[in-house]
């Protein structure tokens, strides 16, 4: 690989987090999809929310066959700095070496781990929507092995995938919650919106050299960190690591807030009440910061949520917060490009709900045709604008 030719994008990602349950010694395999490829690959673990230290090894990745199985002949070993084994810190997360693998884009591949020692508090990331194989001892080279306990789609500390891709290769990352993460949609049908974009792409040769990254967190907020049910740090403290910092990355998608207005209604804290003003000030301190590292920022409007239960109804206040957030998004011209996620899902004749086609029956969440939809809702030729070997590019 010739590093005046290529240069690391990230293909995949699955942002951590929180601490999952403890781990005896077991192998883990993780099916991931690219939606770039390139000419080797690298992958990131993380023991972010880990009690203490953690020791990882051997790793290994494979083109994935079907189920728990892998294509024997493309089996490889993971190195991190020449060495089988890398012990992380409480926090700490690690880069493996890069693996001479050839992939392209689309492609399904399989990352098999082993915990020699367990894990008392491994790093997750809860909603995989892809079925995860966990068995006890040193399996890591089987190319098919099986799996114990209950069905899991959890993803275990693994947070990355990096392609070695060509120079004017680069990224689309979405920052979101539940609808972001493909939260109703099918399992292991790589069914979320960023998943069908990325199809879309790969259809284009003008735009084949974009990557859709996924940084979607369920529950997830702009201001405030995780209080159940609502998971993980907040979007201003992860974007550096979930968005500014992964490789290649030249444009970023804000869809959230709907959890910063549901929260206001479920939960009594007053530091966890937040007013529509309040969340326009969260989007705005994200723009500024994507747009110091060079970002283009584009921004959706908030989906209804007319009809669901969970985590609470949408009383009249929360309703009449996401209008004033859609409007702001809308009017106020803060982004560089605008993707009406209410308008293409809701319906017209109770345009607080959900068009009945979209929904995956929570009246809050897409199915697999609402998902489509907000994918097909992507205007290609805004994202072509900004696809010329001028462009400013964030490392």
């Amino acid at each position: 690989m010739g590093d005046d030719d290529h240069h690391w994008v990230a293909s995949w990602s699955a942002a951590p987090v929180g601490a999952g349950d403890a781990l005896p010694p077991v192998t883990i395999r993780q099916v991931v999809r690219t939606s770039l490829g390139g000419a080797a690959v690298r992958v990131r673990l993380s023991n972010l929310f880990g009690s203490q230290p953690l020791t990882i090894g051997p790793v290994r990745l494979a083109r994935h066959a079907d189920g728990v199985a892998i294509q024997a002949d493309s089996d490889g070993s993971v190195t991190f700095a020449g060495l089988p084994q890398v012990t992380l810190p409480p926090g700490g997360s690690v880069l493996s070496d890069a693996v001479d693998l050839p992939v392209t884009a689309l492609e399904m591949l399989a990352i098999s781990l082993y915990l020699p020692q367990g894990a008392a508090a491994p790093t997750v990331h809860q909603v995989g929507n892809q079925t995860v194989y966990l068995a006890r001892g040193d399996l890591t080279s089987r190319s098919r092995f099986e799996p114990e306990g209950e069905p899991d789609d959890t993803r275990y500390l693994l947070t990355d995938l990096e392609v070695a891709a060509p120079a004017g290769a680069r990224a689309f990352v979405v920052l979101g919650d539940s609808i972001t993460d493909g939260v109703g949609s099918s399992e292991n049908a790589n069914a979320r919106w960023p998943d069908r974009l990325a199809q879309r792409l790969q259809r284009d040769p003008a735009l084949a050299s974009i990557a859709v990254v996924n940084a979607g967190i369920a529950g997830n907020r702009i201001l405030n960190d995780g209080v159940a049910p609502y998971r993980g740090p907040s979007s201003l403290s992860r974007l550096q690591r979930d968005v500014l910092d992964k490789p290649g990355v030249r444009w970023m998608l804000l869809l959230q807030g709907g959890n910063d207005i549901s929260a206001s209604d479920r939960l009594e804290a007053p530091d966890q009440k937040v007013s529509a003003t309040q969340i326009i000030e969260g989007m705005q301190q994200i723009i500024t910061r994507a747009r110091a590292r060079g970002i283009k920022v584009w921004g959706a409007t908030l989906l209804p949520r007319g009809g669901t239960t969970f985590p609470a109804p949408p009383s009249a206040e929360a309703i009449a917060k996401r209008e004033a957030v859609n409007a702001w998004i809308r009017e106020s011209g803060a982004f560089d490009v605008v993707v009406d996620f209410d308008r293409v899902m809701r319906d017209p004749a109770q345009p607080d709900r959900l068009l009945p086609a979209y929904d995956s029956g929570d009246h809050l969440h897409p199915n697999d045709a609402g998902y489509q939809a907000m994918a097909d809702a992507i205007d290609l030729v805004r994202l072509a604008e900004g696809n010329g070997p001028s462009g400013t590019m964030a490392r």
